[in-house]
């Protein structure tokens, strides 16, 4: 059982991905609004307001998606069904995806509920 991380960095993209979740049996995420470092640094902070500059052109927010996946088969199916939507992940500016084991878990709904 994995917990699946995705900061994905086109959030038109947002309902596609999940679409794609409930293709793939993945019932169950949670979507945060979430903001880069740079980003937040350039627009909350006078002291870094060069930064703007530097950050051009990068989105002013972002979405990032967790779920716990309980077959780590699913997560090989995730992964292409991200990139086929959002465009490789080893481009700059698609996102930022990994995953970590969990050993524990409580609170979170069985399959046959």
């Amino acid at each position: 059982m994995k917990l699946l991380v995705f900061v994905l960095n086109q959030p038109e993209k947002l309902e596609e991905i999940l679409a794609g979740f409930v293709e793939l049996d993945i019932t169950g995420a949670t979507v945060l609004d979430s903001v880069g470092m740079g980003q937040f640094l350039a627009s909350e902070s006078a002291l870094f307001a060069g930064f703007r500059s530097v950050i051009r052109g990068t989105n002013e927010s972002n979405k990032t998606i967790t779920t716990v996946i309980q077959d780590d088969a699913i997560i090989d199916q995730v992964i292409p069904l991200i990139e086929e939507v959002c465009g490789p992940l080893d481009e700059p500016g698609t996102g930022i995806l990994f995953t970590l084991p969990i050993d524990q878990i409580f609170g979170m709904r069985s399959d046959s509920e």
